[in-house]
C-alpha cells in the first residue's frame, strides 16, 4: 500500500470539508489504501442551501461511490427537465447515454451530505466533526503540510499534518485564501435563494422544473431578472428557488429573497406557495462560483476541489457533479503522487491535476461564460425563450449542452457539435 505517512504525521492526506466534493475525495482516496482524515466544521445532519437536484452527471458519481440510489434508499427519482417560459411548458427527457444513466435525483442536503461522508467513512477515511480549520501550516519551504483548527465549543486549538491536503470548504475557502489563491473577476459568479414548501401538486413531480421568466405578483407588467426552479422531493415539500447571474443588470442590486417572494405571489394558489404558513424554514441564499473562478487548483501541497476552485457549471448552476467528479481525479492524482517519494516527481504529477481539470472542463466552461453574458440581456433571453421553446430537437440539444451530458466517444450528432466546440474553445 503506498504511503508518504511520516512518524509527525496525522494522515497521508487531509481533507476539509465534508461536502459532496470532500467526501468523494475521501472516499476515493481511502479506496485507493491512503490514509484519510476528513475534517468537517458542522455535525450531521446539518443544513445546506441547495436545489437539490442532481442531473444524471451527479447520479453517475453516486454510482462510483457505491451508494444505493434506488427509492427505497430514500431518493425521488426524476425523468428529465420541464421547461417553463410564460405559457409555454416543455418537458424534456434526460438523454439516453452510454456514459449517464437515464435518470435525475432529489434529495435535500440535510441528509444527502451525510450518506456522502458515511460512505466515505466506511471505505476508510476517518471523520472528524465539529471540527473548524482555520488556516494551513506551512514548512520553511513554504509548502502546506498540515492544517490548524478548533475542535468542539469550547474551540480547543489543534493540529493536523500530513505531505498532502486538499481543500473542498467552499466558496470562501479559508485554505486557498490563505496561500493568496483568490477569486478571478473575469468569470461568472451567481447568487441563488430558495426555500422549501409544502407543496401536494408538485412534491413528487416526474420532472425537474425551470422557469426562464419569472412573472411579478407585484406588478404584473414586469418580468423579473434571473430564473427560477420547483424541484418536487418526495415528501410533501418542494424545493423552490431563484438565481441571478452576474452578468444580470439586477446582480447585486436586489433583494433577492423578496424578488423569491415577489414571484411565488404570482404562482397558482393552489401550489400553496403564495401562503407563508406553508413553508417550511427560512429563505437561505448562496454564492455559486462558476467557471473555474479561482485558480490554481493545485499549489504547493494542496489541491482544490470543488466550489473551492470555482467548479460550478456556468450554463445550469450545478455544482455537486463538478465537485465529485473533481474530487475523484483529485484522488487519483494524490495517489500517483504520493507512490512517489518527495520531490520533483511528485510535484510534477500534482501539477497534472489542474492541467487534467482544464482539460476536462475548460473549453466547456468558457463556452459556459458566452452563454451567461448572452442570456444578461434581456433582449436575447426572450428571443431564446419565445422562438427556442417551439422546437424540440434544438431544445433536447440544448439540455444536453446546459446539463454537460454528452458521450465523449461517438455518440450522435448533437454529442459530436458539443464536444466538438469544448475542444476548440479556449480552455483557460
Amino acid at each position: 500500500m503506498p504511503s508518504s505517512l511520516q512518524q509527525s504525521a496525522d494522515a497521508d492526506v487531509i481533507v476539509v470539508g465534508a461536502g459532496p466534493g470532500g467526501s468523494a475525495t475521501a472516499y476515493h482516496l481511502a479506496s485507493h489504501g491512503l490514509s484519510v482524515l476528513l475534517l468537517e466544521k458542522t455535525e450531521f445532519p446539518r443544513e445546506k442551501v441547495c436545489g437539490d437536484g442532481l442531473t444524471p452527471k451527479s447520479v453517475q458519481q453516486l454510482i462510483r461511490m457505491g451508494i444505493d440510489t434506488s427509492p427505497e434508499a430514500g431518493w425521488l427519482r426524476n425523468k428529465g427537465l420541464r421547461v417553463v417560459a410564460g405559457d409555454v411548458k416543455l418537458e424534456l427527457d434526460w438523454p439516453t447515454l452510454d456514459s449517464y444513466p437515464n435518470y435525475g435525483l432529489t434529495r435535500t442536503r440535510l441528509d444527502f451530505d451525510d450518506v456522502l461522508a458515511q460512505r466515505a467513512v466506511s471505505a476508510g477515511a476517518i471523520l472528524r466533526t465539529n471540527t473548524t480549520v482555520t488556516e494551513p501550516i506551512l514548512d520553511r519551504a513554504g509548502r502546506v503540510s498540515g492544517v490548524k483548527a478548533t475542535v468542539g465549543g469550547d474551540n480547543e486549538p489543534v493540529e493536523y499534518r500530513a505531505p498532502l491536503v486538499v481543500a473542498c470548504d467552499g466558496v470562501s475557502s479559508r485554505l486557498a485564501l490563505a496561500l493568496g489563491i483568490t477569486k478571478r473577476d473575469d468569470r461568472p459568479l451567481g447568487v441563488a435563494v430558495r426555500r422549501y414548501y409544502y407543496c401536494a401538486e408538485k412534491h413528487d413531480d416526474q420532472y425537474l422544473e425551470s422557469w426562464l421568466q419569472l412573472a411579478s405578483a407585484s406588478n404584473p407588467n414586469i418580468l423579473l431578472p434571473g430564473y427560477g426552479w420547483i424541484f418536487g422531493l418526495g415528501d410533501g415539500r418542494v424545493n423552490v428557488g431563484l438565481g441571478v447571474l452576474n452578468s444580470s443588470a439586477a446582480f447585486g442590486k436586489t433583494n433577492y429573497r423578496n424578488l423569491l417572494v415577489d414571484w411565488l405571489g404570482a404562482t397558482p394558489e393552489e401550489w400553496g406557495m403564495r401562503d407563508e404558513s406553508n413553508a417550511d424554514g427560512p429563505i437561505r441564499g448562496a454564492a455559486l462560483p462558476m467557471g473555474f473562478n479561482r485558480v490554481p487548483h493545485y499549489s504547493r501541497g494542496m489541491m482544490l476541489v470543488g466550489d473551492s476552485g470555482g467548479m460550478v457549471n456556468p450554463f445550469n448552476g450545478e455544482g455537486i457533479a463538478y465537485a465529485m467528479e473533481s474530487g475523484e481525479m483529485a484522488a487519483r492524482y494524490a495517489f500517483d503522487a504520493l507512490s512517489s517519494p518527495a520531490g520533483p516527481r511528485r510535484e510534477a504529477i500534482l501539477r497534472g491535476y489542474p492541467a487534467a481539470l482544464s482539460q476536462r472542463f475548460g473549453g466547456y466552461y468558457r463556452l459556459g461564460d458566452v452563454f451567461v453574458k448572452l442570456i444578461g440581456n434581456p433582449t436575447v433571453m426572450k428571443l431564446c425563450t419565445q422562438h427556442g421553446l417551439k422546437h424540440p430537437t434544438l431544445m433536447r440539444f440544448v439540455l444536453k449542452l446546459l446539463a454537460g451530458l454528452t458521450d465523449p466517444r461517438g455518440g450522435d450528432v448533437s454529442d459530436k457539435v458539443i464536444n466538438g466546440l469544448s475542444k476548440v474553445a479556449p480552455a483557460v
